[in-house]
């Protein structure tokens, strides 16, 4: 947990330093870990908490699966639920399942369907290598993690820093009043534009999902899909 002690106000500087380079340190592992996953890769979230026998776990499983037999790898958090789910599915489609775990009291460590695991002691650390390690992500059902993952990647593409880089939000009735909240009151009120909706696909169909990501794929050519007129998120 050496997140929380870090957030506290002040510190020496000299302990400023040495924490530093530690971070540092972490971000290199997680990047050296990156450069082992041979082959175009997709990030799964969603919830912790989603059972066996839940949709969620369901459609993640079929969904990495599709993506597995596509020659994809699939990188989750490495933990239960839809994660447990997605590296599940992932290897039974003959993939690469790698998973990213984080240091929490309160939850397991690495699920038993990862094949490439690091886990990690701070968030900003692991969820830079969901981006750098992905070419799209895939969002299902989940709490304020999962949001989280979900507005930090839009905002990533609506600010140019990746570049086609597909969302992918899987189960439509989960996330449709999420979407009505954005087009009633943030759309409505001018505070994202109508083109920032269309960066997400909302779908329950796992191979819509596939082809979406894929399509985006074949597609690029380094040059963003959608041009910042602003200079950070609003």
């Amino acid at each position: 947990m050496q997140d929380r002690e870090l957030l506290k106000t002040h510190h020496s500087l000299e302990h400023l330093r040495e924490r530093s380079k530690e971070i540092g340190q972490e971000f290199l592992t997680g990047f050296e870990c990156v450069e082992k996953i041979d082959r175009p890769a997709v990030s799964f979230f969603g919830s912790a908490r989603a059972a066996e026998e839940s949709q969620p776990y369901a459609v993640a499983r079929d969904t990495a699966r599709l993506f597995a037999e596509a020659g994809w790898a699939v990188v989750t958090g490495g933990g239960p639920g839809v994660m447990e789910a997605a590296n599940r599915g992932c290897r039974e489609g003959g993939g690469l399942s790698v998973g990213f775990g984080i240091e929490l009291p309160h939850e397991e460590q690495m699920n038993e369907y990862v094949d490439l695991g690091l886990i990690f002691d701070h968030f900003y650390a692991r969820k830079t290598m969901f981006v750098k390690a992905a070419e799209g992500f895939c969002v299902f059902p989940g709490g304020f993690g999962t949001a989280d993952e979900l507005f930090e990647s839009l905002t990533l593409i609506q600010t140019g820093k990746v570049m086609h880089f597909p969302v992918v939000l899987l189960g439509e009735a989960y996330w449709t009043p999420l979407l009505e909240w954005v087009r009633r009151s943030a759309l409505a009120d001018g505070m994202v534009s109508a083109e920032d909706l269309a960066l997400l696909t909302l779908t329950d169909d796992p191979r819509i999902a596939v082809e979406t990501v894929l399509d985006a794929y074949r597609a690029g050519n380094g040059v963003s899909p959608h041009l910042p007129a602003k200079a950070d998120a609003q």
